[in-house]
């Protein structure tokens, strides 16, 4: 596997990913935002992100897209990528990342790259989350806040598969924190 970060905004390469293969495909082709992608060993792209400064904050980096091939997911490739992202915007000067997610696989992978749910949402109705992680207060505790997350995804109309995911989940602690593998 071999991950590449192609560049910052606002000048990031055009990708033309196959619509039948990756989620949001027609995003990719913005040159606004910086990207990065990770690539089979025979060279073949299998995972993008897409990502900007926030208009508001420079010190914020906001992770917009995320996708890896259909028949790639759920081998880690996403939260891999993601932490490599990660780790070059906090040496390039970053304070912290964002990133909104409409799903409950979106969310766990990210909880596994280190952010979490900031107890926002985006208006419509992602969740947001944040690295570095939002500190634990009195009042909400890591394990608190992972789940409050969770419960708003169990609101939602899901599928079966979806359903199980976020069963398996309840009342559990977040997941281990991945770190980069060299």
């Amino acid at each position: 596997m071999e991950y590449e970060l192609l560049g910052w905004p606002p000048d990031g390469p055009k990708l033309r990913l196959d619509h039948e293969r990756f989620s949001y495909a027609g995003k990719f082709v913005m040159t606004n935002t910086g990207k990065a992608v990770a690539r089979a060993d025979d060279g073949r792209l299998i995972a993008a992100v897409a990502f900007n400064e926030d208009r508001t904050d420079d010190g914020t980096l906001w992770l917009r897209y995320v996708t890896v091939a259909r028949d790639r997911r759920g081998e880690g490739i996403g939260p891999a990528l993601l932490r490599r992202v990660r780790d070059r915007a906090l040496e390039r000067g970053y304070d912290r990342l964002r990133i909104a997610v409409n799903n409950p696989y979106a969310y766990e992978a990210l909880y596994r790259s280190g952010f979490a749910y900031t107890g926002e949402t985006t208006g419509i109705a992602e969740l947001i989350l944040e690295h570095p992680a939002p500190a634990a207060d009195r009042d909400w505790t890591e394990r608190e806040r992972y789940q409050a997350g969770l419960e708003r995804f169990r609101d939602r109309d899901l599928s079966a598969d979806e359903d199980a995911f976020l069963a398996s989940r309840r009342d559990s602690d977040p997941p281990e924190r991945e770190s980069t593998p060299e």
